[in-house]
């Protein structure tokens, strides 16, 4: 499923309440999210990825995953507000691989958490998942840092858990760069194992929008196109769950 040629956030919307989840070209995106402010500090946001700390929790294999992490509050109409830094917390059930544990990330940068790009993300966010539920008044929001690098001889896995739902609300997954990688393709599943879409992350701010109690998600793994060079791909991800 590719997003269509024009899009609005009541496209959207309609698409993630009729279908669980929605993909977006990155500058249909960009408009979307440039329409509450300006991207102004867009490239210290990406350069950021460049200070991500591996992820010790993956054991062996955490070589190839990097990460920082940010918990912020919201509420329906009112401001995102950073929250002090937290574990992320995810039970066995969405996570087998690493549930009923604390995690502790180093967390994200101070001037990326309340900078100019981050803070416009979140409002997006904020609008659009409280547009789809209303009833909602406030919100425990979590920013998660992604970067998957790759090797010739060892693929980056950037969902190593598999098709998983994430236990929030909602879910975005924002690309942000990548570089001399193949695949990556985000596969969206029904609980019962069926396909229902997939769309290959490959613009900075291409995005899934996902309601994550009904469909799962995941990516597959990624490879470096050209063996001998570094490769990476980086990802924003926001999960809004109701505080």
């Amino acid at each position: 499923m590719n997003a269509p040629l024009e899009v609005s956030e009541t496209t959207l919307h309609d698409q993630v309440r009729d279908e669980g989840f929605a993909f977006v070209h990155g500058p249909h995106m960009r408009a979307l999210v440039e329409h509450l402010a300006p991207l102004s500090d867009w490239e210290a946001f990406v350069a950021s990825w460049n200070a991500l700390e591996p992820d010790t929790y993956l054991a062996a294999t955490g070589r190839f995953r990097r990460r920082r992490h940010a918990t912020f509050a919201a509420s329906r109409f009112g401001h995102v507000e950073p929250r002090p830094h937290q574990a992320h917390f995810q039970t066995l059930a969405y996570n087998r691989l690493q549930g009923d544990i604390a995690r502790w990330f180093e967390p994200v940068l101070p001037e990326i958490a309340t900078g100019a790009t981050m803070s416009a993300i979140l409002d997006f966010c904020r609008d659009f998942f409280g547009g789809l539920s209303p009833e909602i008044g406030q919100w425990h929001v979590e920013v998660h840092q992604f970067r998957i690098e790759a090797t010739a001889g060892a693929a980056g896995e950037p969902t190593p858990e598999g098709s998983h739902r994430d236990g929030v609300d909602y879910v975005l997954v924002l690309l942000v760069d990548r570089e001399n990688i193949a695949s990556g393709t985000t596969t969206i599943h029904a609980p019962d194992g069926r396909a229902l879409g997939e769309f290959t992350l490959a613009q900075p701010l291409d995005a899934a929008l996902i309601h994550d109690p009904r469909v799962f998600h995941g990516v597959t793994p990624v490879t470096p196109l050209n063996p001998a060079k570094a490769s990476h791909r980086d990802v924003l991800v926001v999960t809004f769950r109701a505080a």
